[in-house]
């Protein structure tokens, strides 16, 4: 039932009311959060996470959102008592499904084009929490030699106990928009072992911090609000812009995607601001004096770090960085053979099962297979600043993948916002295919044009 002010208030604002529900609800996070850490015991904290989860579930996209969340979350625990062996694939496949075919039922990205909201997007972030916690699980059974860093330190050894586990995956709605952490952080939170144990430190203030996310959020909605009227995604599509000539279709391209960037940094920043206050972001000390306290758990996104980036290698790094961080311990690692490095099939792999998670859109399809290009082609350029290292070549190859990054990116994300293969290719085809152009010559001169390693030194070969 809607309250009477939601209508005037969401067409005040330019939104749906679906929309203006899930932005409540989504904000309201940050108190539900906050009031987490005054919850007496351990069991009542995991209560408390799993209760306000669903609830506000509930009030933002309505009964049937929660048994969506459901079904995934039984099967994933029910392969772990069942199969701890294979349960880390089973799930992975068997919930990929899932999602693929709430993808494809509910056609999320229309209704999100159209200014509508459902459940699919924070039935994403949970697929990915419960995959984790099911593979560490599994990691469990194997010999600590075997493990990388990152499953030694997220290896579960007991099964969570069911009310751990509903805890952890609707944790007081961090479901909606991430940040994805793991099982392991969120019961020594909880239980206050590891990094959160008290310590002659005492426990960090989060307000500082919450107060700086909560002050980019509003700048990030601002500049976006300012913004989406003058470059609106309707224009690609519009006869006026093929008029155009090819340097101002090629700048539209690049201000529709830094303008649609802006709505993501809010989304990020207020998560990150819920996360924050509760105490779960925290991430440890930094090594000044006196130590300042690090909330990096949280963080989702660098903002300078994406628009200002030196090359396409750091765009993972700085954007969507839990998800980026999931994908590369959880698909990329996990494809390499020991012994072996990792090349282009694991990068393309990794790229692809992004796309299908985020939906089964040609426009999400076409731009993970950019990034994957991009990326590649991006190594090229590195790999001769390297052998240039010192000279004025460097200076010009750095300038040059820092403008490669710009233009392939922000050509790349159209595909992203129209989803549609029609307007995708067409807006491509538009600029002569650039952004696709570009980073395939630079793959093939980097196989003609090898340059020699740079030397290392004895102290750093015997190392």
């Amino acid at each position: 039932m809607e309250l009477p002010e939601m209508e005037s208030m969401a067409t005040a604002i330019g939104v749906s009311v679906p929309v203006l529900r899930f932005l409540l609800c989504f904000i309201a996070t940050i108190p539900v959060s906050f009031l987490h850490r005054f919850v007496p015991s351990a069991t009542g904290k995991h209560l408390y996470a799993a209760v306000m989860g669903g609830v506000l579930s509930y009030l933002s996209f309505g009964f049937s959102s929660n048994l969506h969340f459901l079904v995934p979350m039984v099967l994933g625990y029910v392969s772990m008592v069942v199969s701890r062996s294979y349960c880390g694939i089973i799930t992975f496949f068997i919930l990929s499904l899932y999602l693929i075919f709430c993808h494809v039922y509910y056609m999320s990205g229309d209704a999100w084009k159209e200014g509508g909201i459902d459940a699919t997007g924070a039935l994403m972030v949970v697929t990915l929490k419960i995959i984790s916690c099911v593979i560490n699980y599994q990691d469990g059974l194997l010999k600590e030699e075997d493990l990388r860093e990152a499953q030694k330190k997220n290896r579960l050894l007991k099964l969570p106990s069911v009310l751990e586990y509903f805890g952890y995956c609707l944790c007081c709605g961090s479901h909606f928009a991430g940040p994805v952490y793991e099982m392991k952080d969120y019961l020594d939170w909880t239980e206050r072992k590891g990094i959160w144990k008290s310590t002659e430190k005492g426990h960090p203030s989060p307000f500082g911090a919450t107060l700086r996310a909560l002050l980019q959020a509003a700048f990030c909605m601002g500049l976006y609000l300012y913004l989406v009227p003058l470059y609106p995604l309707t224009r690609f599509s519009d006869p006026l812009y093929q008029e155009w000539g090819f340097l101002k279709r090629l700048s539209y391209q690049y201000m529709a995607g830094f303008t649609a960037r802006w709505k993501y940094y809010f989304i990020w920043s207020i998560s990150e601001a819920s996360i924050i206050i509760s105490g779960l972001g925290f991430s440890g000390w930094t090594d000044s004096s006196p130590p300042e306290p690090r909330w990096d758990r949280a963080k989702n996104v660098d903002v300078l770090g994406v628009e200002l980036a030196k090359s396409s290698v750091q765009l993972p790094l700085v954007w969507n960085i839990q998800v980026s961080t999931w994908l590369r311990h959880y698909v990329y690692e996990r494809l390499v053979q020991k012994g072996r490095k990792p090349g282009f099939f694991q990068l393309l792999a990794t790229q692809t099962v992004s796309a299908v998670w985020h939906g089964l859109y040609p426009g999400y399809i076409i731009f993970f297979v950019q990034s994957a290009l991009m990326i590649a082609g991006s190594r090229v350029i590195y790999r001769w600043q390297q052998a240039t290292k010192g000279t004025l070549f460097e200076k010009i190859l750095t300038l040059m993948n820092f403008a490669y990054t710009l233009l392939v990116l922000n050509y790349s994300a159209v595909g992203f916002m129209v989803l549609s293969l029609h307007e995708t290719l067409t807006s491509y085809g538009s600029v002569y295919y650039i952004g696709t152009i570009i980073p395939m010559v630079l793959i093939l001169l980097g196989k003609a044009i090898k340059p020699a390693k740079p030397a290392r030194s004895k102290a750093k070969k015997e190392e």
